[in-house]
């Protein structure tokens, strides 16, 4: 609602000057130190202060205290944290696609759950569209792809992010085989894998995802010196076994022989399966088809088609 006899300049040179701040060590009274590179960033108090509820605690804090800049925010981004005060400064933040994966909107969009709270104080609730975490949400779902896809998931699993966790899901379901290929998948945590493995919507054959699951594994194992088996544990029971072949449960049995990673127990239910001809009904989810499970010849035995 406009005020009557309220005017207005022009927005954008307004922005430009108020762009020029940013970082600035000219006329500041602020200084933070932040990321693991400890980078010194500059700013200005009032400015922040007005705008969001997180720094005007914080700066509060610090001056009552008598503790003197600088500030430490040793687990923001520096990248992260230019973009959110570049928001707070103009109201607008310049993102871009191919960007390096730190200066994405994803740890941006981190950081403004975790430590900002900017999803709350620099707009008021009517507003839900105009907060930083918002916008950033909203880019990284329109610009997704099989390269990206994954980190987003990640970092969607990590802060909780519901609706960008659904829609990663529903890409890797429709482009399942040329991300199974991809870096992002390796690095993946084992609480962002289960929900790709307990989908029935993948498009990609079982044999194809125990390979999948194996490779990930041996990629963990590395990098967290354990055991395959170990970094696996919380995944491997997500695989459905009975739908392999004899052939390829023999074949398999035999790998796990030399390379642990499903444990004993799941592979002789998958034999059960087959010797029974019939699923576990009970359990439903081991023998139940997935959209890309290629058709073999004892899936008529299973009962459980594709839900």
């Amino acid at each position: 609602m406009e005020t009557p006899g309220l005017v207005h300049g022009e927005a954008a040179p307004f922005s430009t000057a108020l762009r020029s701040l940013i970082n600035n060590p000219q006329y500041s009274d602020v200084c933070f130190v932040v990321g693991q590179e400890q980078q010194e960033v500059f700013a200005h108090r009032c400015l922040l202060a007005c705008r969001c509820n997180f720094f005007q605690r914080l700066l509060g804090a610090e001056a009552s205290s008598g503790v003197p800049s600088p500030v430490v925010l040793s687990t923001v981004p520096a990248e992260a944290f230019l973009a959110v005060l570049e928001f707070l400064y103009t109201n607008s933040v310049k993102l871009q696609r191919h960007s390096a994966p730190v200066s994405f909107p994803l740890p941006v969009t981190g950081s403004v759950h975790t430590h900002c709270g900017l999803e709350r104080n620099v707009c008021p609730p009517r507003e839900k569209s105009g907060y930083l975490s918002q916008l950033c949400l909203e880019f990284v779902m329109k610009v997704l792809d099989v390269e990206l896809v994954c980190e987003a998931l990640q970092v969607a699993v990590t802060f909780g992010l519901g609706p960008l966790q659904e829609r990663c899901i529903a890409f890797i379901e429709a482009h399942s085989q040329e991300v199974l290929r991809t870096r992002g998948f390796l690095e993946l945590s084992a609480s962002a894998l289960l929900p790709l493995l307990r989908s029935d919507k993948l498009c990609v054959d079982e044999a194809e995802l125990v390979r999948a699951a194996r490779s990930w594994a041996r990629v963990g194992a590395a990098v967290l010196e354990r055991p395959v088996a170990e970094v696996a544990a919380p995944v491997v029971r997500e695989l459905r076994l009975a739908l392999l072949a004899p052939a390829e449960l023999s074949a398999l049995e035999e790998q796990n022989r030399r390379e642990p990673l499903i444990p004993v127990e799941q592979i002789v239910e998958a034999w059960k399966c087959h010797a029974l001809r019939r699923g576990d009904t009970a359990r439903g989810a081991p023998c139940r088809r997935r959209r890309g499970t290629l058709p073999r010849e004892h899936h008529r035995f299973l009962e459980l088609p594709f839900k």
